[in-house]
């Protein structure tokens, strides 16, 4: 009987826990859209099924190496709770645990956690190993009402602050070298401890890095370049506006985000973004400047995407007239190659001199279309087509799925996150709309609003939604040509927009 115990502990029953089962409810709801209702399936299934792995007790998929661990500020050590030799267990599921003490809401719900990882410090469970001590300390105004709370250590009594730094271990195996102890001074990316394992890191620890270290959106750009044509866009630059229109949609739910007084600058960025419909730069901003958001950015990006033939037709509707949905629009001269290769090298240089931190996007993208455009790198063009970007939706898809864990998930931020960008998107829709017919009253070769709505990233979806929209109105127009003008617009705009945000919070590199 014992024996069967001890096989059912090693299981993975023991760790499971509502957070997972609710999780799995979620990755079900993804797959469901993605698989029978068919909404953008080649981003939808990878992230379901990323989510599903992510809440499941797995051994040896995003287990991180060990190794060196860092200081996360300049400071001061208050407490070291490692010793030479001593070993370190991570639980079978390890939560996301807060960086600052003032990150637990309550003051007995700080106390009691310090005093659990505090009371492990002798077993194998223990994965708190320092306190440190920032130099300069943040405005207690933003953190909780406590500033400072006191646990007994060995029957000796510790004064902590709320804005203490919490250092956790991240991967199991034993302290090899100690560097830091109670009372030194450090410096952030300091040294302060060694773990070593004999155990290498998940596999899907390290296709994450191509997320971390910003790879995989522009590889993505690459590919979208390549399957995107700019002739309508040249042929029409005037569209030009109403991909910058579409764009109002981020800021507006910049200051939203902001106003709720639940983000920080960085973060209200990384969520307004989500209003210009581009899931790779959503990712990428979200990566630089507000990881810990990167899950439900990347989903609430991702989904509403799909989600653009629901979401935009209503408000299409709302804003026009019948008649004004009837436009004939002319139709477009043809555009030479010539063209397209002189139009990619001018907007690069431009772009990349405009807002140097969108470079790898613009520069990926235009890339991608040079190979497609010039006429003598088919084969390239090709595999940044169909090989190259299959393969990194893939990594991509399942990589962002993998950081939707029960404890980063479901919180009210992620509720929040979500409301916002159904916001963002229908802002970025009105605002491209309500563009168009302003342009209407200065021009004698009329805009149909309906293109308005393609100033938005999602490519080439939102302008196939103006093509149906425009074609229930009148079914002999043919709106798909003219409203991929916009819609290429707004994948630089976008990135563009992406760019300013990097540089103006600092999170440029």
């Amino acid at each position: 009987m014992k024996q069967i115990e001890e096989l059912f502990y090693q299981t993975g029953f023991f760790a499971l826990e509502w957070r997972m089962i609710v999780m799995w409810l979620v990755a079900a709801v993804l797959l469901y859209l993605a698989v029978f209702k068919k909404f953008e399936p080649l981003l939808l299934v990878p992230i379901a099924f990323g989510a599903l792995l992510a809440n499941l007790p797995t051994q040896n998929m995003v287990n991180p190496p060990a190794g060196p661990i860092l200081s996360p500020v300049n400071g001061t050590v208050v407490i070291s709770t490692v010793e030479l030799g001593q070993k370190i267990t991570m639980p079978a599921v390890a939560h996301e645990m807060p960086n600052l003490v003032g990150k637990l809401k309550e003051k007995t719900e700080a106390q009691a956690l310090l005093l659990d990882q505090f009371a492990k410090a002798e077993t194998d469970g223990q994965t708190l190993l320092f306190v440190i001590r920032p130099e300069r300390e943040q405005a207690f105004a933003v953190l909780p009402e406590y500033a400072e709370i006191e646990v007994v250590i060995n029957e000796v009594p510790v004064a902590i602050r709320s804005t203490d730094h919490l250092v956790w271990a991240n991967a199991s195996g034993s302290i090899a070298e100690l560097k830091a102890t109670e009372g030194d001074t450090v410096v952030q990316g300091a040294q302060l401890t060694q773990v070593h394992s004999a155990h290498t890191g998940g596999f899907f620890h390290y296709i994450s890095l191509g997320i971390i270290l910003e790879l995989f959106p522009p590889l993505i750009f690459l590919g979208v370049g390549a399957l995107t044509d700019f002739g309508p866009l040249i042929a029409n630059p005037r569209t030009l506006l109403l991909g910058a229109a579409a764009q109002f949609g981020v800021f507006a739910t910049y200051a939203g985000a902001m106003a709720m007084g639940i983000f920080n600058s960085s973060q209200a960025a990384a969520i307004g973004i989500i209003g210009g419909a581009d899931g790779p730069t959503s990712i990428f901003l979200a990566n630089s400047l507000a990881p810990e958001l990167l899950a439900p950015i990347a989903v609430a990006a991702y989904s509403y995407m799909a989600l653009v033939p629901v979401i935009q037709p209503p408000i299409m509707r709302a804003l026009t007239t019948k008649n004004e949905r009837k436009i004939r629009m002319k139709s477009l001269r043809k555009v030479s190659r010539l063209e397209k290769l002189i139009f990619a090298l001018v907007v690069v240089i431009f772009c990349i001199l405009l807002v140097p931190a969108a470079s790898p996007l613009i520069g990926l993208l235009l890339l991608g279309n040079f190979l497609r455009e010039c006429g003598v790198t088919e084969r390239l063009s090709k595999a940044a087509q169909n090989e190259l970007i299959n393969v990194i939706t893939i990594f991509l898809g399942t990589s962002v799925g993998i950081t939707m864990t029960g404890d980063r998930f479901l919180r009210t931020e992620t509720l929040a996150i979500l409301a916002l960008g159904i916001v963002a998107f229908g802002i970025a829709t009105s605002s491209g709309v309500l563009m168009a017919k302003l342009m209407n009253l200065f021009s004698k070769n009329k805009i149909n609003p309906l293109i308005g709505s393609a100033g938005v990233s999602a490519v080439p979806m939102a302008a196939r939604v103006s093509q149906v929209e425009g074609q229930k109105a009148d079914s002999g127009n043919f709106l798909l040509m003219h409203a991929m003008g916009p819609n290429v617009a707004g994948v630089i705009g976008t990135a563009l927009v992406a760019g300013y945000f990097m540089t103006v919070m600092g999170g440029a590199h």
